[in-house]
């Protein structure tokens, strides 16, 4: 197998190390299964870690958290530790994370893969709603069949190929 990844005008396969890590920090959002949310920080401040490791201005992050922790529904637990949020909420301060450096494009891996059915759906409407707000590219890695139905368009990968 081989082939040639580009974002956009970016050609990942010719980029370096240090420009591959500074394309995912600004340009791709990651949603995680399991959120990777860090125990000892806030939901707020987990949401403003990858803004701060871009080296953007403190109050600027900030700001950008608080409105996107409000547009997930989470305005009123911003001082809340992962361990005190339920899954979707967890999942929720994942995804606003994920939106923090204004990406492109959002990856979500299995998002709903944690969560109860009515959990999972509210997510998936969420991620669709983002997706029009912000205007990035969606893509969703799932094994569920029903969740892969409600898309746009589905790519079924199997065995590392593509099946049309």
């Amino acid at each position: 197998m081989g082939g040639i990844v580009r974002c956009g005008s970016y050609d990942l396969h010719l980029m370096k190390e240090s420009q591959l890590s500074h394309f995912r920090n600004q340009c791709v959002g990651f949603v995680f299964q399991s959120y990777h949310l860090l125990p000892e920080l806030s939901a707020l401040e987990n949401v403003c870690l990858p803004g701060r490791m871009a080296r953007r201005p403190a109050a600027e992050v900030r700001a950008r958290a608080r409105e996107l922790l409000e547009k997930v529904g989470l305005g009123h637990r911003l001082d809340h530790r992962p361990y005190e949020l339920s899954g979707g909420e967890q999942q929720r301060t994942s995804i606003a994370r994920a939106l923090i450096n204004h990406p492109q494009f959002l990856l979500a891996d299995e998002p709903t893969g944690n969560l109860d059915s009515k959990t999972g759906r509210d997510i998936l409407k969420l991620l669709v709603d983002l997706r029009n707000s912000f205007g990035v590219t969606l893509i969703i890695a799932t094994h569920d069949r029903a969740l892969a139905e409600q898309t746009d368009r589905t790519i079924l990968l199997e065995d590392g190929h593509v099946v049309v």
